[in-house]
């Protein structure tokens, strides 16, 4: 990983919001995404009492998915869509991915979410990690594939290799590299949590 290219990114951050986060022009941005209130949407939707009800925790997922800023127009409505014409068994299924991601094993979790959603040919990235992330902002990690595949490249990092099929072993490495990258920059950025996190990166490549 190219540390230079990262400090670097964090000086032109503080050049342009000294604050940080918490600067009055980023302040307006944060505010746009709404985190507050979809955090607390994650919280009282995937407790682990909420799984009693899967076809809850179903409907629950496409409305924060629908809610969330981080995923595409063009996502949501098919993953709501999607949800909706799932069978009870199907429900379930999904459900559980989510709660053995969340309570159990991450890898049997994430690939059991993967395998539902191909069902509709929507085993994409955005929507397989947004729920966990929204749930656990400093923890999980939200993965967009140009965001992901720039930061890959921009800071020179090896021993990663971004494919359109989501794996667990892609998210776990990635996972673990936000959470390195944040070693290595001010705890105003680091603490504001992985999603912003990963908004500061990407703000980095955008500037070249």
């Amino acid at each position: 990983m190219n540390i230079k290219r990262l400090k670097e990114a964090e000086r032109d951050f503080f050049g342009l919001y000294p604050k940080g986060f918490s600067d009055p022009n980023m302040a307006e941005i944060m505010k746009r995404h709404n985190p507050t209130k979809l955090y607390a949407l994650a919280k009282a939707s995937f407790s682990q009492a909420a799984f009693d009800s899967p076809t809850e925790v179903v409907e629950n997922m496409a409305k924060l998915v629908s809610r969330s800023t981080m995923i595409s127009l063009f996502e949501k409505p098919k993953f709501r869509d999607f949800t909706k014409e799932l069978s009870g068994l199907d429900q379930k299924h999904l459900a559980g991915g989510l709660q053995e991601f969340l309570y159990g094993d991450q890898r049997q979790g994430f690939e059991d979410m993967v395998a539902v959603m191909e069902l509709g040919k929507l085993a994409k990235w955005s929507l397989v990690t947004a729920c966990p992330v929204y749930l656990r902002p400093d923890e999980e990690v939200f993965v967009k594939p140009t965001t992901a595949k720039g930061i890959i490249e921009h800071f020179e990092v090896s021993g990663l290799i971004y494919k359109p099929k989501p794996t667990y072993d892609f998210y776990k490495g990635y996972r673990e590299l936000i959470q390195e990258m944040k070693q290595h920059v001010s705890p105003i950025i680091s603490e504001a949590g992985n999603a912003a996190f990963t908004g500061f990166l990407m703000m980095s490549l955008e500037n070249g």
